[in-house]
């Protein structure tokens, strides 16, 4: 593809603290930039309990195992999203029961949330945790979920994976609920490569997950374990990367929300929708997804149009619900609505790098509109 969905970005500030991890010979999995990493993250996000982890997968499992989740118990997790929102649930042993999305945000339904929870109090079976997600950078009604969780009792996990730079009520996603972590897969608005951050409640849960993130070694002399362990923490490389990547984080920020903008404006005559900001929020709009009307190709028109111009889209995540992993799983909805299903059968991913260019946009667009030839020959 000549124009990728969402491409790395660099600054050109990483390779200073590459560098310095190869003069210093800090090539082994911790050293000086992770601990840096962890900090100037931290201190972005204005939060105190940061931990780089080797990927978001395992920054979720980590926090799983922080909160005591064990077999048997029970998670509420977003039904539209990425596969790795889920799994971990199946790691600890437990088990997933899928919330629907509302059509604003296209994140959890606090409305189906709340029927789930007291459809699970009634029965005796209240969750260990709720996991909400900020889809493509796109801020979930966190108010009204969190204040649902703390009705009940329940631990917030924030899987702000997509999200690093939205805030809500000036607020970064990923420190509103009880737990929370970032991405930095390649495709990210900032990337390590591969890695994740998990930011937790207070430092004894951090030390309980760096204990976790690294074998699980008693602190002795000799290699001591009581609990199985994982090898879960970011390299001194990788982390070196995370740093030059930080420092422009709010330029990322703004280049995505300013792709965003443009696509808006040069489909304002179509029928499109998209996700929509809640009041107080900034999305980061790490990828632009849209639904598609009836004046527009079909989604899967859509895609094969952009391919064929050598562009990569893709169609909005398939629901938990209805992959083949989780067909026996519980899902909650409002009144019977799938939300979550016509969002993913209508809805598609276009180009968002922050380094997309003006005319690549355009190219983008314009393969966009000509899809309405579909339509008006299927009409005829």
């Amino acid at each position: 593809m000549t124009i990728l969905l969402s491409k790395p970005h660099m600054s050109g500030r990483e390779m200073a603290y590459v560098e310095e991890a190869f003069a210093s010979n800090w090539i082994a999995p911790l050293g000086p930039n992770v601990n840096a990493f962890e900090e100037e993250l931290g201190k972005y996000v204005d939060h105190s309990h940061a931990l780089a982890t080797s990927s978001g997968t395992a920054a979720l499992h980590l926090a799983l195992l922080t909160l005591g989740i064990e077999r048997g118990d029970v998670i509420f997790c977003q039904s539209l999203t990425f596969v790795a929102s889920v799994n971990p649930i199946l790691y600890v042993g437990a088990t997933p029961v899928f919330i629907d999305s509302e059509k604003e945000t296209w994140n959890m339904s606090p409305e189906a949330l709340r029927k789930a929870l007291v459809q699970a109090a009634t029965k005796g079976k209240l969750p260990k945790a709720v996991i909400v997600v900020h889809l493509y950078g796109v801020v979930a009604k966190i108010g009204e979920i969190r204040h649902i969780c703390q009705e009940f009792g329940v631990a917030l996990i924030e899987d702000a994976a997509e999200s690093l730079g939205a805030t809500w009520k000036g607020q970064m996603t990923g420190t509103i609920g009880d737990i929370g972590f970032y991405s930095f897969n390649g495709n990210k608005i900032i990337t390590t490569s591969g890695g994740g951050m998990l930011l937790l409640g207070s430092d004894s849960q951090r030390q309980y997950a760096l204990k976790l993130a690294t074998q699980a070694r008693e602190n002795v002399l000799h290699y001591e374990h009581e609990e199985v362990g994982y090898n879960y923490r970011l390299s001194n490389v990788s982390a070196g990367i995370g740093r030059g990547q930080l420092e422009v984080i709010e330029q990322r920020v703004r280049a995505r929300r300013n792709v965003f903008r443009r696509y808006e404006q040069m489909f304002s005559t179509i029928d499109v929708t998209y996700q929509q900001e809640i009041p107080f929020s900034r999305a980061n709009r790490w990828l632009t997804a849209m639904q598609v009307g009836r004046d527009i190709a079909s989604r899967d028109q859509l895609i094969q149009q952009l391919s064929d111009a050598e562009i990569e889209s893709r169609p909005v995540w398939k629901p938990m619900h209805l992959q083949p992993l989780y067909r026996d799983a519980e899902y909650v909805t409002v009144d019977g609505e799938d939300v979550s299903r016509h969002l993913f059968e209508n809805g598609v991913c276009l180009p968002s790098s922050s380094s997309l260019t003006i005319g690549e946009q355009q190219k983008v667009i314009q393969a966009v509109l000509d899809t309405r030839h579909f339509v008006k020959e299927k009409s005829v």
